[in-house]
């Protein structure tokens, strides 16, 4: 079937065209879900992305959903990218919203931002929909002229660590009047002086430069749909479908906009692992995946418990080190894969020794015919390479 002929009125249902090939019962349920709120419990390797981007493609195909009804939500621009990619090659549907949280927010201040205008009649009090996005580096090195214009040492007060702190609060929903924005790890003194006097330095600049950094962008959708009713239920009329990757890294912001996009219809599906969060320093909150079903008491529970990446020694031992989480979903990651070698666990007394360790099983594999391509070493900071 040529892709072109899917948009005619006689192109092949979602079974004919394959939509449902290949998915194991929870997988297959999961595309087929009819409304209301949906929870999938989604292990490594457990097909997430093919059910999220299958199910795009049912609602379109099968259920009459038009394509700029969905929004997608993922974490990083790469997986935007491929979860297009995968939807597009099953389906040309154009208007598709799918994209990173980030992203989306960007797009909707572009359009909106100026409803934020505090001045009456909206005469330029505030930003406009040309606002320059800041990144890490812009942040960090407006905070450091605003450290030295105000006479406060640079090397002690490092931009980066204020930026940090800044960053934090925004994720845990600081306002933007400092009222609230107060240390909460014991700092006092000249210390908590410059933390909130810089901070608040660092508003005024970003708003007088018409600028708005990465927690900003999600700061103000909230404020945006919270101070007017009206936008926020024009948006979550227009999304029928919303579907969520990695729910287990949404922080409080990010969770409140989704609640907020739903409100209306109610159709959320998040898809996450309640055994992994990495983005704690963004201040995610892997609590989120485990409130969802007392925020959403009718919502459906499904778990992919296939693996389709590991072996079943692998797997077994991730099983035990998962079983001992004080907090978790119920369930039993189960290999595809055939059997394979017993993991290895070393310990090594120093770098120096575990690099000679690495080296030398690296060289054992390479005499035993493994080309150096299909070899990796993992580590979990940049500093251990």
């Amino acid at each position: 079937m040529n892709a072109a002929n899917l948009d005619d009125l006689g192109a092949p249902s979602g079974a004919a065209f394959g939509l449902l090939d290949g998915l194991n019962e929870p997988q297959r349920e999961a595309v087929e879900h009819g409304d209301g709120p949906l929870l999938i419990l989604a292990g490594p390797g457990s097909g997430k992305t093919r059910v999220i981007t299958r199910r795009i493609a049912w609602l379109v195909r099968e259920r009459g959903v038009r394509p700029w009804e969905i929004l997608a939500i993922t974490f990083t621009n790469k997986a935007a990218g491929e979860m297009r990619d995968r939807v597009l090659s099953m389906l040309p549907a154009r208007g598709l919203w799918i994209s990173t949280f980030h992203s989306m927010c960007a797009r909707i201040l572009r359009r909106e931002i100026e409803a934020l205008d505090d001045r009456k009649g909206g005469a330029g009090g505030g930003w406009t929909r040309d606002f320059t996005i800041y990144d890490t580096s812009d942040r960090n090195e407006l905070l450091r002229k605003l450290i030295q214009s105000a006479n406060y040492d640079a090397t002690r007060f490092k931009p980066a660590v204020i930026g940090a702190w800044i960053s934090a609060g925004k994720n845990q929903g600081w306002s933007e009047r400092g009222d609230d924005g107060t240390p909460q790890d014991g700092d006092d003194g000249i210390e908590h002086e410059v933390l909130v006097k810089v901070r608040l330095l660092y508003e005024a600049a970003m708003k007088k430069s018409n600028a708005l950094d990465f927690d900003d962008l999600l700061l103000k959708v909230l404020e945006l749909f919270e101070r007017h009713p009206g936008i926020r239920d024009a948006y979550a009329s227009r999304f029928r479908h919303v579907l969520v990757d990695e729910y287990q890294d949404t922080n409080a912001i990010q969770g409140r906009i989704v609640d907020l996009l739903v409100e209306k219809r109610r159709n959320l599906m998040v898809v996450g692992d309640d055994s992994q969060s990495i983005y704690a320093f963004r201040g995610a909150n892997y609590a989120n995946i485990f409130q969802f079903p007392k925020r959403y008491p009718d919502a459906k529970m499904l778990k992919l418990e296939w693996n389709y990446r590991s072996t079943p020694e692998v797997l077994a031992l991730a099983n035990s080190s998962i079983a001992m989480n004080a907090m978790q979903f119920e369930k039993t990651l189960r290999a595809y894969r055939p059997s394979g070698a017993l993991p290895k666990l070393i310990q090594p007394d120093d770098a120096s020794s575990q690099a000679r360790i690495v080296a030398r099983l690296l060289e054992e594999h390479r005499a035993r015919g493994v080309p150096w391509r299909e070899m990796a070493v993992l580590y979990r900071s940049h500093f251990h390479a």
